[in-house]
């Protein structure tokens, strides 16, 4: 479903030249769910930005479903970003001043999707997040956990086939973190393919496959219920 080509991506930060990929070239088949760890600044981000079509590779191909992604002008590929990739952040992104149910249903709005079936749509993936009751609630009203739990269902909202998640547990307790990635695989198991980059060792384990990255370059690709040191 996801394939990198030789890609490499520099740039330059206060006067120095920054190698974020070093000629990076792995393969993500439909279905699984990856992991990415490494210590900070090892190109993870960059890595999930690029994956998703938010950051021009300096050279190499990025591939989903065998579209060349960077060969799309910006509107088709914020056409595909619509149609096929979910995101997920560690700081949530929400809309302050929307409720839950309007934050989830922004994506619906934008898709173009009925009032009423917006409404129908955002408060069933509000209620599967276990939020049925938080439908009203600004974020600033919720917990941090409920809130990325919102975050989650408009992730969900327009049905993506790839969910991209940068640290989706770094602001999050040990037992809501544990909860969240609950989701995730259960998600997985949907069919929907995931890549979750992480500090957090217990959610990598829970991962089906883990990819290391190390000063740009990809040093390891095992199976995430191996035992791991995330740095």
């Amino acid at each position: 479903m996801l394939r990198m080509e030789e890609v490499t991506k520099k740039y330059r930060h206060r006067g120095q030249l920054v190698t974020a990929l070093d000629n990076a070239s792995f393969a993500i088949e439909a279905g699984e769910f990856v992991a990415v760890v490494g210590p900070s600044g090892s190109g993870k981000s960059t890595l999930l930005l690029m994956l998703g079509g938010m950051l021009s590779p300096s050279s190499g191909q990025v591939f989903l479903e065998e579209q060349s992604i960077y060969d799309l002008n910006s509107d088709q590929r914020a056409g595909l970003r619509k149609r096929k990739v979910g995101f997920v952040f560690q700081t949530f992104n929400l809309i302050p001043y929307l409720t839950a149910l309007e934050n989830v249903q922004v994506p619906l709005y934008l898709g173009g999707v009925d009032p009423a079936d917006q409404v129908s749509r955002a408060t069933a993936l509000l209620t599967r997040v276990g939020l049925g009751d938080r439908l009203h609630h600004k974020p600033c009203e919720m917990s941090v956990g409920q809130q990325q739990r919102v975050a989650l269902a408009r992730m969900l909202a327009n049905d993506p086939a790839l969910i991209l998640a940068d640290e989706p547990t770094g602001n999050l307790d040990p037992e809501t973190s544990q909860q969240v990635i609950g989701f995730f695989e259960e998600f997985n198991r949907e069919g929907k393919t995931i890549v979750m980059v992480t500090h957090d060792p217990r959610a990598a384990e829970r991962a089906k496959r883990t990819l290391r990255l190390a000063d740009g370059k990809i040093t390891s690709s095992k199976s995430g219920r191996e035992r791991l040191h995330v740095a």
